[in-house]
């Protein structure tokens, strides 16, 4: 079942009225890689009639208005990534193209598209229902937070979108109790994974230096961000507040990670793996043509790169689906009539964390004053990747399944870490489930770069790549590393990447390819780093490359262009 995008497809479900409408930035594909689809979905199944709006028009009320006001709230997201990352380049140059879109023209999306569709919907319902913001851009700019495309720091979006709500997070849980809650009259303010605007702050709350203070001395906003960070964690979190002007943002711990059986529940739901069919004849949605037959395995990451948004919106916290979820969604994928015989595992921030963390975390939660794999990886982790080489096992035993590929990357300095069954699984993947090269992300060769990063050192890159090719040997596969490296990320400057050059060349015997020029993502330590040219750790001051012209020469030392 598609969720409806008409009146006419409400009815037919018997709807006479929506209880939520969920409006995006992105085309509404029915997909458990999407949020929209999720969240909607869940819904529905928790008892609400749930519509969507996909890229509405924003210049007129044809869109917005198509389904008239939801009973309880909308939901607005601006889609799978933060619309200033969708729209804009690290160089700050418009892109062309939209993988979320039908015929791939990025003129869909709008700016800040969050702040646009709720300024769309205040318009034209007045008084409207609660409206409520969620999805990555929400989750990354819930407190004030150092913007990119403006050089300076922002509000919470809650302010400058003037919405009721922030649901941050995943937000299954939180999304259906606001629901609940709004439909029984009842009152939603200590409800976890939300953020509000109040008057006055609640009690016993953790007071941040207010927006003006952060937004004023950079020191302070230092400061602001490392108390909103080590104040994430669902065991140990407390609420928090942020005063702007003379109100309050107050944001609510952050709801508990979903149990095996909740995640199963979530994943098992009806998709229809499909773009609506609103969208027949408009051109191919590129982004469905990766995870139409992709599976969910697990969410969260306890890598906490300094320099990724997913510590800040899934969590520190692995959760993982049964394996045999996993292989019931295989089975009903290999039944359908345009299935070819190859399935991917994505949506993962890293492919190889399904089926461990660590056990303290889930009684006590994250360590305060050390992380999982940094500088070392820690021994309460208990890596294992046993039940991850048994899970390729039996999704490759399904019927009509030939190959089964891992597209979310590998935490290398995990396998090494692995003793017991490490080798095993490295060549599992080798045998089995690598189409020409596997995906590896050093970022960087400088220990000193990488420690700002929050990456492992460089000589991790160095023993996995001879243990990657002395197994490959063992066997009759061509197949080989690719690597994903970061230009101009602070602290890095152009001796540092003509280093880097050479060690590719050198000790990897490669010409790198797959290089980005750093993106200063909201609510990251990276990002504070960029906006202070000050190590946050240390204190000390650091070299920050902030000429476009500059970092494309950092990039181009690298690749040789």
């Amino acid at each position: 079942m598609f969720l409806p995008m008409t009146v006419a497809e409400a009815e037919q479900l018997g709807w006479n009225q929506l209880d939520i409408i969920l409006v995006t930035g992105d085309c509404y594909i029915d997909s458990p890689h999407m949020g929209v689809a999720v969240i909607g979905k869940w819904l529905v199944v928790h008892g609400f009639r749930v519509g969507v709006i996909a890229q509405p028009d924003i210049e007129s009320a044809d869109d917005i208005t198509r389904l008239g006001a939801p009973l309880l709230f909308w939901g607005v997201t601006g889609g799978s990534v933060d619309s200033m990352v969708a729209n804009y380049t690290a160089l700050k140059k418009r892109r062309q193209f939209d993988d979320y879109t039908p015929g791939g023209v990025n003129e869909k999306r709008p700016d800040r598209a969050i702040m646009v569709y709720a300024n769309l919907i205040r318009r034209y319902f007045k008084p409207s229902p609660p409206i409520v913001l969620g999805g990555m851009e929400a989750s990354l700019r819930r407190v004030a937070h150092y913007d990119f495309w403006t050089n300076s720091v922002r509000r919470s979006l809650l302010f400058d979108a003037k919405a009721d709500y922030i649901l941050y997070g995943m937000a299954e849980r939180s999304v259906v109790g606001l629901a609940e809650r709004l439909r029984d009259n009842e009152p939603v303010d200590d409800l976890r994974g939300l953020c509000r605007i109040a008057k006055e702050p609640p009690e016993n709350a953790l007071h941040l230096p207010s927006y003006e203070e952060s937004a004023e001395d950079k020191g302070t906003f230092i400061e602001m961000f490392r108390s909103f960070y080590n104040n994430n964690d669902p065991i140990t979190a407390r609420p928090m507040v942020q005063k702007t002007g003379d109100r309050w943002l107050v944001h609510n711990p952050p709801s508990a990670p979903l149990s095996v059986s909740e995640m199963d529940s979530v994943y098992d739901l009806d998709y229809e793996r499909s773009v609506h069919p609103s969208y027949e004849g408009l051109g191919v949605v590129t982004a469905l043509d990766t995870i139409r037959f992709s599976i969910a395995t697990h969410r969260g990451c306890y890598g906490e790169c300094n320099f990724c948004g997913i510590t800040a919106h899934q969590g520190r916290t692995v959760q993982w689906r049964s394996q045999r979820s996993i292989v019931a969604e295989a089975e009903q994928m290999a039944r359908r009539p345009d299935f070819h015989g190859y399935l991917t595992l994505g949506g993962a921030p890293t492919g190889n964390m399904y089926g461990f963390e660590c056990h303290r975390k889930h009684r006590t939660g994250a360590c305060a004053d050390r992380h999982c794999m940094t500088p070392t990886i820690c021994e309460e982790l208990n890596v294992n990747h046993s039940r991850q080489t048994l899970l390729l096992e039996k999704i490759r035993a399904v019927k009509g399944v030939r190959k089964v590929f891992n597209t979310s990357g590998m935490r290398h300095d995990l396998v090494l870490a692995d003793g017991d069954e490490g080798d095993a699984y490295l060549l599992d993947m080798i045998n089995n489930s690598i189409s020409g090269q596997l995906k590896i992300a050093p970022e960087h060769n400088s220990d000193y770069v990488l420690e700002l990063m929050g990456k492992p050192h460089s000589r991790s890159t160095v023993a996995f790549a001879n243990r990657f090719y002395h197994l490959v040997r063992k066997t009759d596969k061509r197949v080989y590393l690719t690597y994903y490296l970061i230009a101009a990320h602070p602290g890095c400057d152009d001796q540092d990447m003509e280093e880097l050059h050479r060690f590719a060349t050198e000790k990897l015997n490669i010409l790198p390819e797959q290089v980005q020029v750093f993106t200063p993502l909201p609510s990251t330590w990276s990002a504070v780093m960029y906006y202070t040219e000050t190590n946050p750790f240390t204190g000390k001051k650091i070299f920050v490359e902030k000429d476009p012209k500059k970092k494309e020469r950092q990039k181009k030392t690298v690749t040789g262009g």
